[in-house]
Formats: structure tokens, sequence, C-alpha cells
């Protein structure tokens, strides 16, 4: 028997068992009875859209959408594009059942899902000499070294991917539905480099991007540059491959990150005369490209330009302009110009707190990786903040090595270097160090590093005017 229900003028047509409604949902994510079928299940339902009124619940699976399976939301939104579909379902008490959903034009389904894959990850097969993730402690949490390599969160979360595992289906896929752009891990283009880093596997990966680029798909590329590997003349290679290839629309350059838990690699471009020598290759390319295209096309990670120029980047560091919408700033590119340009938009701020610390007679700590000695360190020291707003640069023992950025600070490190800290100061911590659960790499959480360092700690942004105005509350609080 036909179930109907009728609101805002829409029909729902289903089958014989209506989904139900007020239950508790469940944490399934494939089709009951059948583990290598993929099913969606949905996380919420927005109130009043068709899928509520369809009676979709939080927990509900959808298993097909027009009679396709879904392996992840860009199937989702691939298949759900018209306004009808044919849903089926299994829902929160295992009954399954198909139903037709019908919106006004450009309406949402209403319905966000748990993750965006629904498959699985799809996982790395390569032997990266330069992978982090290998690179980690022992006792490392499961998802730090989840080695991930798959395109579809290229293209959704902006990770960086060797296509390597790439299938000729899913370049199909890709091209025909113009899935673009992806983030890929180029590294070099020479064939025998790129088999010495990334592994046997190599060929298959740049033989998939040349197909990719030829079927249109637009690709942003990332060099993980590795002394005497891929640098120098080699260096110059890829980019000149690079350029060839106009869909490949920018080149994100950043230098190996080592820790003490390896034995392959014992410096990176943390000396000057090391770093200078990347930038002084790089930048005839970006003259060329700013002509030709209107835009430097090849980009340095903030380090190259802090390592080359000690003391001094804040007088070599590439104007704003350089980074254009500051689209790679999630790979360390114009991160330190953003702040730069955050912290002098904010001069009537800081001098409000500096008058407001003044008056409290109060000093603040702000905990920054070692990477930040000039920039905000630098910053702090040349503004009326001095001596009021403090940076207190904490070296990374915990991962050893090059690593020294404030995002991969550790909570035992942390407590370690504030404990020498007066109790009649305030201590803040950059939101940056922690993941969405509330814990640092190490896994501590702000009461763990309060009790381990003995004084209280407050967590605050990485906003300039944020963080300011947060800091005035927590000292006149």
């Amino acid at each position: 028997m036909q179930f109907k229900a009728a609101r805002r003028g829409r029909l729902f047509y289903g089958a014989a068992v209506p989904i139900r409604r007020n239950m508790t949902p469940k944490s399934i994510h494939e089709y009951p009875g059948d583990p290598a079928r993929p099913a969606a299940c949905i996380l919420e339902v927005e109130e009043g859209s068709p899928a509520d009124d369809a009676g979709f619940t939080p927990g509900c699976l959808i298993t097909e959408v027009n009679g396709h399976i879904l392996r992840d939301v860009l199937d989702w939104q691939w298949y759900s594009a018209e306004d009808e579909v044919e849903l089926s379902y299994v829902d929160t008490e295992g009954d399954s059942g198909t139903v037709v959903l019908e919106r006004e034009e450009g309406e949402s389904w209403g319905i966000t899902f748990d993750g965006a894959v629904f498959d699985g990850i799809r996982t790395c097969r390569n032997a990266c000499v330069f992978c982090f993730m290998r690179q980690l402690p022992e006792d490392a949490r499961g998802s730090l070294v989840l080695r991930d390599d798959d395109w579809r969160l290229s293209f959704l979360q902006g990770n960086f991917v060797t296509l390597t595992n790439l299938s000729d289906e899913d370049a199909q896929t890709i091209i025909e539905r113009n899935i673009s752009p992806l983030r890929v891990s180029l590294h070099a283009s020479d064939p025998d480099v790129r088999r010495k880093m990334i592994g046997k596997h190599a060929p298959h990966g740049i033989a998939m991007l040349e197909r990719l680029l030829e079927g249109g798909v637009r690709v942003h590329a990332q060099i993980v540059l590795c002394p005497g590997i891929n640098d120098g003349n080699e260096l110059k290679k890829t980019l000149a491959w690079a350029y060839t290839h106009p869909g490949i629309e920018n080149v994100g350059i950043v230098p190996l990150g080592f820790t003490k838990h390896q034995t392959r690699f014992d410096k990176s471009y943390n000396e000057s005369e090391d770093a200078l020598a990347v930038v002084e290759a790089v930048e005839p390319f970006q003259r060329y490209a700013l002509d030709e295209r209107g835009y430097p096309w090849v980009y340095l990670a903030d380090e190259f330009y802090c390592n080359a120029y000690p003391g001094d980047v804040l007088r070599h560091l590439p104007p704003a302009s350089h980074y254009g919408d500051f689209s790679m700033f999630e790979d360390g590119i114009g991160i330190v110009r953003s702040q730069v340009m955050e912290w002098q938009d904010c001069s009537e701020e800081i001098e409000h707190l500096a008058r407001v610390l003044d008056e409290e007679d109060a000093r603040v700590y702000y905990v920054l990786g070692e990477a930040q000695r000039d920039c905000m360190a630098a910053l702090f020291d040349e503004s009326p903040l001095k001596g009021r707003l403090v940076a207190l640069l904490v070296r990374n023992e915990h991962f050893g090595g090059n690593v020294d950025v404030t995002g991969l600070l550790c909570g035992g490190d942390v407590a370690h270097a504030i404990r020498g800290v007066s109790a009649h100061d305030f201590v803040v911590l950059p939101r940056i160090m922690f993941n969405a659960d509330g814990y640092t790499l190490d896994d501590m959480t702000v009461d763990d590093i309060r009790d381990t360092a003995g004084i209280p700690v407050t967590v605050v942004s990485c906003s300039v005017p944020e963080y300011l105005k947060e800091i005035e509350e927590l000292v006149t609080g």
C-alpha cells in the first residue's frame, strides 16, 4: 500500500513502510546485511524541508538515489540535482522502502550527512620519503596516522592527493562532472625523482594528472621541497613543466618538515642561505608569470621568507597583492602577511588594550611556536603593548626536528614552558593548538595543561581583533 503526505503544496509518494519519526538515531554507515554496500547516514534534517516533510530523521540511511548507490556526498549532489528524486532508505528501526521527494526550484532537500564519504576513505599506497605521518611517535592517536589519499576529500576539504590510487572510473567521473579544482601533490616532474620521492606508483599518478588536465580539470599543485632531492635544478625543471600545463593554476612550495622520530633527514631550509637560495630560484618564475598571467603563479610557504631573512622578515615579506585572495592560506602561504595586515589594521584596539593592561597592571603571555619569533613576537615588542603582551615562544620537544609552528604545539611542552609564569600574570593559548574535540596533538585538554603547569590558562582566537578583545575581557573580567 502506498502512503501519501501533503505539505506546502508538495506530494510525497513512498513504499508500504513510511519513514518513522522521533526515534533514537543509530550510527549506521552501511546497508544492513551487506557491509560491502555503502549508505549515507543522515546527521541532521532541516525543519520544514522536503526531507522533513517526508519523515526523514537523523539516523535514517539513504541507500540509493534514482536507483544509484551513493558512495559519497558528490554522488548525492550529482544524482539529486533535479527537483524530483526517488530515494531508497532504511529507517532507524531497520525497515526499508522508497519515497519520491519534490522541491521548489532552488530549494535544499534539507539533509546533512554524517561525513563526506560513505564507502570509506581511500588511503595512501605510497612510500613518500617525506611523509610526516610516518614520523610521528609510536603512541600517536589513530586519527593522526591515517594516511588518506582520497580525491574526493581533495575537492571537498582541500586535501592534497597524489592520484596514484585513481582508477579509470574515478578519472572519468571527475572529468564528466567537471570536479575542479583538485589539489594534487606534484613534487617533481622527472620520473626518476618522483619514483624516489613517492615510490613505485609515481608513474601512475603523473599519468592520471595528465589525463585530468587534458579533460579540462583545474589543479592546484603542491611541491614538498626536500634538500638534495627535488630542489635546485630539479625544482626549476618541475616548475617549467607545470607552467606548460595551463590547467595547473598555481603551485605552492612548502619545505620538508621532519621530526626527531625518524633518521632519514636532519636538515631542511632552516638555514638562511638554504632558504634564500629557494627564494631566489623561484622569483624569476614569479616575475614571468606576473607579467604573462597577471599573478605570481608559484608561491612559497612563509617559512622560506622567515628563514631567509632572520630578524628582518617583515621588510622582505611579499605584499598582500602577491597572495591574491589568500586561497593558499591553509598551506602556510600568506599567513604571516595576513597576521601583519590584521595587526596594522588594529592600531586603535592595540593602543586601547595597552591602556587597559597598564591600568590593571597586568601582563599577558601569548603562547606561540618558535616560528613566530620574527613575526608576532616582533610586532608585540614594537607596539604600545611591549612588556604587557608578551610572546611566550615554546620549543616543540614532543616532535623535535624542525617542527616549530604554533599549530603543532603540544600540551606537554606548553605546560612545561609556562610553569615559571607568575601566578599574577595571565597565560593565553591559541585555539589552533586544539582540535574540534578540544585536544592537543599529544591528547591534552586545557584542563590537563592547567593542572600540569599549576597555573590558569585561557584559550583565545588566532585572529588579532578577536584575541585583543578576548584578552581585555580576561583581564578586566
